[in-house]
């Protein structure tokens, strides 16, 4: 079975980094995208302008393979939007010919189990290949084998829902079709959809900062537009963060700005408000709080994102039931206890399940926590790397520094770091970090 590859699912930042290591130790790796770019998750918020610097963007790895064959690293004290860092960065890496020659574009995969055992087998279970089900872009369905997989495919693709209570709200399902999810480029192509309407932004992370910014500046371009700020909660000064106490100045611009903006009276506020319902009202969305109701012309929901684990039916998983991430990993990254800054380093011990050989890394990781930082996907994706080729000392050597948030230490219920990988900033929209410094997060 050592012949067969390691399958990693994701062309994304992580998954590209763990192919960097493989291929650094002699393995060849076989990566498994579902678009027909590297990066396609990233480039649905390229507008964004991270809060990490391009010090903390770029996996030691994938620095070392770009190097040899003449890439100059960009400034490392700038900050790239997620399109740069596609352009810049995971494009001139995936053209690299040793890299190409692993990556697989339009491949989704939709299972994985063991060859010829499902979860209830156990006799023979650990020398039997994994078996990944592959949906191609041409409509063919497909079969790979593998000896270990990672899987590296993040959770931007499923956002959390607009209620307020974990499950969509009455409606919501029905009129998902009128809801933009994630982080709209408000100031470009969906400029119209926008302009002079009324807006609510729910959400209180960096990305509906980010968001409910963006959309005051198309105000200045469409003075009828009106703004709206939907929140769970009511505690505003959670909301605005670490300021200048936030190692990662752009981030703590972001929460300055808003704060500035709200109390200018610049977007109206609506909290508490936690949406347990929304209606058609001829053109116009209705959304009901208990007794409460906002009438608006559309809603933006930023409130992050959570792990797809129907992939991974097949699989014996070990996952925390309120974090969903690895058990052994949830206390050390659950929000209600730390922020992107306090997390302590963690790899492969921390990230193995009951199935062998078999990890989930990156963004998908952290299940729902929010907190998760770029560089600690590449520090994940060099353990586990280097656990799967046998060397266990190198595995177990988990190194990490992350700068400190100055927000949302110990009090989740104010939602305030929500998705710090992925956060907006300001006029250059910064956020989004799934990504960031110590990781792509914040």
């Amino acid at each position: 079975m050592k012949q067969l590859p390691i399958a990693i699912i994701g062309a994304g930042p992580i998954g590209l980094a763990a192919a960097a290591h493989l291929l650094e130790r002699g393995e060849m790796p076989v990566v498994l995208e579902a678009g027909q770019t590297v990066g396609a998750s990233v480039l649905e918020w390229g507008h964004v302008r991270m809060f990490s610097p391009w010090e903390f963007n770029v996996d030691a790895a994938c620095r070392r393979l770009l190097e040899h064959e003449g890439w100059l690293m960009p400034p490392p004290d700038e900050l790239p939007t997620g399109a740069e860092l596609v352009r810049r960065y995971l494009q001139p890496l995936a053209d690299l010919p040793l890299m190409r020659s692993v990556i697989r574009r339009g491949a989704r995969v939709t299972a994985i189990s063991r060859k010829q055992r499902d979860k209830l087998k156990d006799a023979g279970r650990w020398t039997a290949p994994f078996l990944l089900r592959l949906q191609l872009d041409t409509g063919r369905e497909e079969q790979l084998e593998a000896h270990a997989v990672i899987d590296a495919s993040g959770s931007w693709q499923q956002p959390n829902p607009l209620g307020a209570d974990g499950i969509p709200a009455l409606g919501e399902t029905r009129l998902n079709g009128r809801i933009a999810y994630g982080i709209p480029d408000v100031l470009d192509e969906a400029r119209k959809r926008f302009a002079g309407k009324r807006v609510a932004v729910v959400g209180s992370g960096h990305s509906a900062i980010n968001t409910l910014l963006d959309l005051l500046r198309l105000r200045d371009d469409s003075p009828a537009t009106e703004v709206v700020w939907a929140l769970r909660g009511d505690n505003m000064q959670k909301l605005y963060g670490g300021g200048t106490d936030d190692q990662l100045p752009a981030r703590g611009q972001l929460g300055m700005r808003i704060k500035a903006a709200v109390e200018a009276g610049a977007l109206e506020i609506a909290a508490p408000f936690p949406i347990t319902r929304v209606e058609e009202a001829g053109e116009q969305l209705q959304l009901f709080s208990d007794n409460e109701r906002l009438r608006v012309d559309e809603v933006i929901v930023c409130t992050g994102a959570r792990p797809d684990f129907s992939l991974l039916r097949e699989l014996r998983l070990d996952i925390d039931p309120a974090v969903e991430s690895a058990r052994a990993l949830a206390s050390m990254i659950d929000p209600n206890l730390h922020s992107c800054g306090s997390v302590p380093p963690h790899g492969e011990a921390e990230l193995r399940q009951p199935e062998r050989d078999f990890y989930i890394i990156g963004m998908k990781s952290y299940g729902r926590a929010p907190t998760f930082l770029l560089a600690t996907g590449y520090e994940q994706a060099r353990s586990v790397a280097a656990a799967l080729c046998g060397d266990w000392a190198a595995a177990r050597d988990v190194q990490l520094h992350l700068p400190e948030t100055g927000v949302c230490i110990t009090d989740y219920a104010s939602d305030c770091c929500a998705e710090a990988a992925l956060l907006p900033l300001d006029a250059i929209p910064i956020a989004l970090d799934e990504i960031a410094v110590a990781a792509p997060c914040c």
